[in-house]
């Protein structure tokens, strides 16, 4: 199937695979899961990556470790038992998955950062204990979507929405922030999930637009929404005709991005966002709308990074 084949992301012959990074942690595990049934619809293989360094980055991850032995009491011992029992979680959940793991020796921004540059996508989980957990973002997760050259996915949200038991993609349509790899990546996923995607464009009226300041004389009363439309046509098309079977609802909304995707995001099993990245900056820029999504969605985000 001509889909799934573009789905995977090789070197030569070899297919790169879906890299999850692990701390032991319950977001962490969610993470696991998602990475491998992700990696099953893309036929890609699995890599679980713990940075020995993490808990020095984030705080200690002991006191929400369930996978972890209680006796691991060095940190080699620490680090190699929250790999064993991520990799053991993905096989119970995929026996034919393969699997491979790595225990590096440093903190985990610069070692996921490193396995991005061979990787299909990077997968991490939020960060945060109690009952704010799920509001809650690590420096890891925010650092990877800023920087990593790979798609970059935070698993959150409900069991539903991180399942893909609802069958739906939101893709932020951006002026500047929604390039053709961000779109292929949006059908590219709603190919394997067999599901529809809801593109989502914004608009505002500019702010001079008042009773004291009418638009000209002979301008369209709706220019600023129908300008979004256009936009959100030429982001949408070119790839459209290469997935002729994907159901595609176009959504312009007058107001906020952030507001109108987070909201939108109860519904999904992943959002899509694209970040530029400027010639001449160290990694891709989020902007307001992907801080706010990567804080707030409820279901998983996946940054698309896209080189301007």
């Amino acid at each position: 199937m001509r889909e799934h084949r573009e789905a995977q992301k090789a070197v030569g012959t070899m297919v790169l695979p879906m890299v999850v990074g692990v701390d032991g942690s319950e977001p962490s595990l969610h993470a696991v899961d998602w990475a491998v049934d992700e990696a099953v619809r893309h036929g890609a293989p699995l890599r679980v990556v713990h940075a020995s360094l993490w808990e020095r980055y984030e705080g200690a991850a002991l006191a929400d470790t369930p996978d972890v032995a209680s006796d691991a009491v060095t940190g080699h011992d620490l680090a190699e038992n929250i790999v064993a029992g991520a990799a053991r979680r993905a096989a119970q959940r995929a026996p034919m998955l393969e699997i491979s793991t790595g225990v590096m020796p440093e903190d985990p921004v610069s070692a996921l950062l490193r396995e991005a540059l061979r990787a299909s996508a990077v997968v991490t989980g939020v960060r945060g204990r109690g009952p704010i957990r799920e509001l809650l973002l690590g420096s890891v997760s925010l650092s990877l979507a800023a920087r990593a050259p790979c798609p970059v996915v935070v698993v959150r949200g409900s069991a539903q929405n991180r399942q893909a038991a609802i069958g739906r993609i939101v893709l932020g349509v951006g002026t500047g922030t929604t390039a053709p790899a961000t779109v292929r990546y949006a059908f590219r996923e709603a190919a394997v999930r067999a599901c529809e995607i809801e593109a989502v464009r914004a608009w505002r009226r500019p702010a001079h637009r008042t009773a004291l300041h009418p638009p000209r004389a002979g301008e369209p009363a709706h220019a600023e929404e129908d300008d979004a439309a256009a936009l959100l046509d030429e982001a949408l098309d070119a790839v459209a005709q290469e997935y002729p079977g994907i159901v595609v609802h176009r959504t312009l909304v007058e107001g906020s991005a952030r507001h109108a995707l987070v909201t939108r995001s109860s519904a999904s099993d992943l959002l899509i966002i694209g970040a530029r990245r400027p010639r001449g900056h160290l990694g891709p820029q989020l902007g307001l709308v992907g801080h706010t999504v990567l804080h707030h969605s409820d279901c998983p985000v996946a940054v698309v990074s896209q080189q301007e």
